[in-house]
């Protein structure tokens, strides 16, 4: 398999209108794999964190096309989603926008397979909509009271605008950089999950995604509505997200925890192999 570029995953997008809050926001999102209705398998839909988008899931999200239809959407606010001003980018606005992208798409039910803060949306959408997720996997996300960093509280305005334009590269480097086992980030990966906050708007964006993290809308999810299969899929060498939250999730929603050594807290970009074979384990 070929990874794709930055470029040529953009290329391959659609787009779509959603609402949140009563705000009409479009929506980018990868749709690949086999046609809904084709079989008896759901659908997998990938759900990214901060500061990344889709792009993410290049060495994932492909892999299961043949087997399953893979929908992978950048967050509202997000990559190649609307990033304007004037509606909300909180997990709980996150998880209005995917049940209209579902809905919009025609998908009844679903496995998610979710990181960072697409973990936090994944809960909230399996415990508010128990019929419609079959398998949930949280990979390194954010759950309880595990969050926000201190890299992302730290990335909201105003001090991100007063940024100039080197230093705020420099950040986005540092939390890429940080965030891999290994010393080096493979340069495509780093291009394309800088790009879209490189753009005309995007640092301030990535400011108002920041100053939106609220920790109150994981704790004060329903954990025990939850009624899907958990899997906690977890890079073991995450100071950010530490297994111990992967461990609570587990405990408490009956899963089971598949600890990826050598994985930090991109793990799908350090061990895209194991995470590939794991995923398949779980979905397959």
């Amino acid at each position: 398999m070929t990874d794709p570029d930055h470029e040529a995953w953009t290329a391959a997008q659609e787009e779509t209108t959603v609402s949140v809050d009563g705000h009409d926001v479009s929506m980018a999102y990868r749709d690949s794999g086999t046609p809904s209705g084709t079989g008896e398998s759901t659908p997998v839909v990938f759900l990214h964190g901060i500061p990344t988008w889709s792009f993410l899931w290049r060495r994932v999200a492909p892999a299961f096309d043949d087997d399953r239809r893979t929908i992978a959407p950048d967050l509202v606010g997000y990559g190649n989603s609307d990033r304007h001003e004037g509606f909300d980018r909180s997990i709980r606005a996150q998880e209005l926008a995917l049940a209209d992208l579902l809905d919009r798409l025609d998908v009844e039910r679903v496995s998610l397979v979710a990181h960072d803060i697409g973990g936090g949306v994944a809960l909230r959408f399996a415990a508010h909509h128990p019929d419609r997720v079959e398998t949930l996997v949280l990979s390194n996300a954010v759950c309880y009271d595990s969050w926000p960093v201190e890299f992302i509280s730290t990335m909201g305005l105003p001090k991100t605008e007063a940024m100039d334009a080197d230093e705020f590269e420099a950040r986005l480097d540092f939390a890429f950089d940080d965030g891999l086992y290994g010393d080096d980030a493979d340069p495509e990966w780093l291009d394309g999950m800088k790009a879209p906050w490189l753009a005309a708007g995007g640092q301030r964006a990535l400011a108002r995604a920041a100053v939106a993290t609220n920790t109150n809308h994981t704790t004060e999810i329903d954990y025990g509505a939850i009624d899907a299969d958990v899997y906690c899929l977890w890079g073991v060498d995450d100071r950010m997200q530490p297994l111990a939250y992967g461990e609570r999730l587990a405990d408490d929603l009956d899963g089971e925890v598949v600890e990826l050594e050598r994985a930090y807290h991109w793990v799908v970009e350090d061990r895209p192999d194991a995470y590939r074979e794991e995923l398949r384990e779980v979905l397959l």
